[in-house]
């Protein structure tokens, strides 16, 4: 995909109108602390079972409270074993991690926080969850100790992972000392071609940009691809804005994720909803508003793609090669792509499709709502995994899960040979049990393939959903769009 520009803006003299990432913070501004930093109101406060422990006992320790228990919600996902029982039968079975979850649903009933407990039928992912029931809305400051948190952009709300020490101050005053951003703009014009989807996009703007290009910015995407992408392939989007060292990404709502809102929030009805909709059509950028870097891609140059390394932004087109390291100039991108083809172990300059893979994982909150269960189904029916390749599939949430079996996907993905399981991060970080081994090669749909992510020496290869379970069928990576169709039907 080519960069068709990446270009400072020119400050303007005068006052400057706004950009949607300033319109945000201005609205949420307490007080401005110096040139730098302001403390900033946060609407909603999301918590897991490993990042919010600390911060419950500092509480403790000073005395505090939670004044805004309303405002917070909490969800044990990353360590919940994902196996094929009813959820309240889900036990974990980890001694330590059977406490983090037990600590965090005391320090939930002590407080008055809703939780998503372990056998909660509802129970998911936090960043699945959330904008399923309705807790994020166009407008909100949403905060997190997950840096994933980003996903939120997708329906025009900042959304920002935060630390422990941050977590305990949120909990203690809804409020956050927060460093204004940068602005960045990224403009995708064009039609993805067939067989491409957000997943591709996104990895191919940070395989160009890189793993730090957008360190210190917030990333507000448009442009006619972004439009007509689907909400839930924005969240996709925004999702992985944060691989490319984004502190929060933004898309303005427009009528598909004012829709999608509205769908979810019954309570705004009456008097209630006519306000919400004039304030959600302020929330875009003023015309000339400033970014400090902007870039363009166009779409049309997209192709289905897969990492070939350690970090996201060691990615290639399915149809191309990993790199050969004595082509590139001496320095730290040559010495990375060295250690990190010594770890996946490729040879320099070798094909990527055609490379055998051992597992397929289909899940996380990068790529586990119900549009990427249908697209691998898609791919899926009337198929088979091939030989000596494990398969599974963990839904996003329990939601999902149940619309997807409402639809007969579960059928599809068991009858393909798939393992349906039940949600939670599962393989995206091996918090759990499902943890590869030594040298396996996994096809996934998850937003990291850092060392060891997946398992101590496991190899991770990122793609999408619909590229992955063409990997499972062939026992290699594939171009998904080789494959002759076996079914124009997916099932709704």
């Amino acid at each position: 995909m080519t960069a068709l520009s990446a270009t400072p803006d020119a400050q303007s003299s005068a006052a400057p109108p706004r950009t949607l990432y300033r319109k945000l913070v201005d609205s949420h501004t307490v007080a401005t602390l110096d040139a730098q930093n302001v403390l900033l109101f946060c609407d909603l406060h999301l918590m897991n079972e490993y990042t919010s422990p600390q911060a419950f006992t500092g509480l403790r320790e000073q005395g505090r409270g939670v004044p805004m228990p309303g405002q917070q919600v909490a969800v044990v996902s990353h360590i919940i074993p994902t196996h094929a029982v009813p959820p309240k039968l889900r036990v974990i079975a980890d001694p330590p991690s059977a406490l983090q979850a037990s600590n965090l649903k005391a320090n939930c009933d002590r407080h008055g926080i809703r939780l998503f407990d372990t056998t909660d039928a509802l129970q998911g992912i936090e960043h699945v969850v959330a904008p399923e029931h309705g807790m994020i809305r166009p407008g909100m400051v949403v905060i997190c100790g997950d840096s994933h948190t980003t996903t939120y952009g997708a329906l025009g709300a900042l959304g920002f992972g935060i630390g422990t020490t941050e977590v305990e101050h949120v909990l203690a005053t809804q409020t956050l000392v927060y460093r204004v951003a940068r602005d960045m703009r990224i403009r995708v014009d064009g039609t993805l071609p067939a067989g491409t989807t957000a997943k591709d996009l996104v990895l191919a703007i940070i395989g160009r940009i890189g793993a730090q290009g957008a360190r210190g910015y917030v990333v507000e995407f448009c442009g006619t691809a972004i439009d007509a992408l689907s909400v839930e392939a924005r969240f996709t989007l925004c999702n992985m804005a944060v691989e490319a060292g984004a502190r929060g990404a933004l898309i303005a709502p427009d009528a598909a994720a004012i829709n999608y809102v509205l769908a979810r929030c019954p309570d705004l009805a009456g008097d209630w909803r006519q306000p919400a909709l004039a304030h959600w059509r302020t929330l875009r950028s003023d015309p000339g508003a400033r970014f400090h870097v902007e870039h363009r891609f166009d779409a049309t140059e997209v192709a289905p793609q897969v990492t070939w390394g350690t970090s996201p932004d060691q990615v290639a087109a399915i149809d191309g090669h990993a790199p050969d390291p004595a082509r590139m100039a001496a320095g730290p991108a040559r010495d990375s792509a060295e250690r990190a083809l010594r770890y996946t172990r490729l040879e320099a300059g070798a094909a990527l499709a055609g490379t055998p893979i051992q597992h397929v994982f289909i899940g996380s909150c990068t790529n586990g709502r119900i549009e990427d269960l249908r697209a691998a189904a898609a791919v899926l029916r009337g198929r088979r995994v091939a030989a000596g390749v494990r398969a599974m599939v963990v839904p996003g949430s329990g939601a999902v899960r149940a619309l997807a079996e409402a639809e007969g996907l579960d059928r599809v993905f068991l009858d393909a040979g798939f393992e349906w399981r039940q949600p939670g991060c599962s393989m995206c970080l091996a918090m759990n049990d499902d943890v590869l081994a030594d040298g396996v090669r996994c096809a996934s749909t998850t937003n990291r393939n850092f060392e060891g992510r997946q398992g101590r020496g496991a190899i991770t290869h990122l793609m999408s959903p619909a590229m992955a379970a063409a990997a499972a069928v062939t026992g290699h990576l594939t171009d998904v769009r080789r494959l002759a169709p076996v079914s124009e039907e997916t099932p709704r």
